[in-house]
């Protein structure tokens, strides 16, 4: 019966792909089909060989725990192993069954049937490689369909957009999109990306939050086996610190230009100012009409504003000839407050102190950084006293420590805050939000060049309503 099964009834399993092979009971090969010849290099008298023999030692186990298995329940068994051959690894999934007859003759036969899954093995350690690897990237990658549809995205754009992975399955990327830009500029992205080939382009969508987000978004075509596209794989690098010291470099470069400006109309106005106030007090003294008295008072009063402006702008824009002392931040902070608060419009307000005693004593212009201290202080004072609600806490407060290699200064107030369209602003000659007459604002300018001569930096966080916070940073390198 043995050559029947070789001669006639296994030829069948010569055309199929799968490795075929007939066991007896006792896991002894007695046939097989060409895919299993080509695949395992066999020849016709290996016939004697083993099943078992066919496995790396660490397999065989499982293997024969599958075959017995099959013997003793009458059942077909599964499992996934290793052919070892040729000194290399075959992936296979493997399966055991008993025919019931052979040219209808009751048999007591195994079939083994093989099937070579190392392509398909690959592919998917492949895919838990990039798995892997895209879950615990820093940059949102976001898998669309073909329509649009997010089908997947990674933890890093959960916490970009601010939307969980329930809220943006499904959800065409439109729904974080701030409409900044153009609807030319998308449709040319889906034609690049249609036509197979790879986009590339800045962008500004919104997060959940409202808040913007940049980045740099590279969307490639995703292509099946057949040479069609299947979806689009997107990848965001983050854009938003650059565009944060973009934004900072910008107004820098302004101040400076501003303070170069500022040097030449000092200058152009500084000599003819001089002479009209010359000629305003001889007119003082050559006359006795009170009306003529009173005029000249308002002009001299308005000569001496500009003056004071002018001032103030030379301050900004001429370097700093005041020597480098080793100087304490803290008693400067004290010295500041002491000053402020002797005004009257301070006299409702409440000072709180919590300054560190780790800070070191830094090179620094004492007079310089008390008349930022002072200028802040004074900012807070006015801004509070616009509060017109009796019932409301005045508070500045006042923190000192050290934050990396910074020393920082943070001047709190419990004042209405600043408007958002504001906050860029507050550094610029002449802006002020306080009423005609009070201020020259030219204070928080002079300020801000004051720390930039020291190779600091200031920051203003404010929301409106809720108060403002100056953060003043000075670095401990200093030199």
């Amino acid at each position: 019966m043995v050559s029947k099964v070789k001669n006639i009834d296994f030829k069948i399993f010569d055309s199929l792909p799968d490795m075929y092979f007939l066991l007896n009971m006792k896991g002894e090969i007695y046939t097989f089909n060409k895919a299993a010849s080509q695949s395992l290099n066999l020849k016709e008298n290996d016939t004697s060989l083993k099943f078992i023999d066919l496995f790396a030692l660490r397999d065989k186990g499982k293997v024969n725990e599958k075959f017995l298995e099959c013997l003793s329940k009458n059942t077909i068994t599964n499992l996934e192993t290793r052919f070892y051959a040729n000194e290399k690894f075959i992936n296979i999934r493997l399966s055991f069954s008993l025919p019931e007859t052979i040219n209808n003759e009751q048999t007591s036969f195994v079939i083994a049937t093989a099937r070579d899954i190392t392509t398909e093995k690959n592919i998917l350690i492949d895919l838990q490689r990039f798995f892997n690897i895209v879950e615990n990237s820093i940059n949102p990658v976001q898998i669309t369909d073909l329509n649009g549809k997010m089908i997947y995205v990674n933890p890093a754009f959960e916490i970009a957009s601010g939307y969980s992975k329930a809220e943006l399955i499904g959800e065409n990327p439109r729904i974080f999109g701030s409409s900044k830009q153009p609807k030319a500029f998308w449709d040319k992205m889906w034609n690049t990306v249609s036509s197979g080939k790879a986009w590339f382009g800045e962008v500004e969508d919104t997060k959940k939050n409202g808040q913007p987000y940049y980045s740099q978004l590279l969307i490639s075509p995703m292509i099946d086996n057949d040479g069609k596209i299947s979806g689009y794989f997107g990848i965001h690098r983050d854009m938003s610190e650059k565009k944060t010291l973009e934004q900072h470099l910008i107004q820098t470069q302004k101040m400076e230009s501003i303070g170069t400006l500022a040097a030449g109309i000092a200058h152009e106005v500084g000599n003819p100012l001089a002479s009209i106030s010359a000629l305003v007090q001889v007119a003082q003294r050559n006359t006795k009409d009170e009306f003529v008295l009173e005029k000249l008072g308002l002009v001299k009063s308005q000569v001496t504003r500009i003056s004071k402006i002018i001032r103030d702008l030379v301050d900004f824009s001429r370097p700093s000839n005041f020597e480098l002392q080793k100087m304490d931040i803290n008693q400067s902070i004290k010295e500041s407050v002491e000053i402020t608060t002797v005004g009257t419009k301070a006299k409702d307000i409440k000072f709180e102190l919590n300054l560190s005693n780790d800070l070191p004593s830094m090179p620094l212009v004492s007079d310089q950084l008390e008349q930022v201290f002072v200028n802040v202080l004074l900012n807070a004072v006015d801004a509070m006293n616009e509060i017109k609600d009796e019932d409301h806490k005045k508070i500045i407060r006042v923190e000192s420590g050290v934050v990396d290699d910074m020393v920082s200064i943070k001047f709190s107030d419990t004042g209405p805050g600043i408007k958002e369209e504001n906050l860029n602003k507050v550094f610029e000659p002449f802006f002020t939000t306080k009423k005609q007459g009070i201020g020259t604002g030219l204070g928080l300018w002079v300020s801000y060049g004051i720390i930039k001569s020291f190779h600091g930096n200031v920051k203003v966080k404010s929301e409106n309503g809720k108060g403002t916070t100056f953060v003043i940073e000075l670095p401990l390198n200093k030199t």
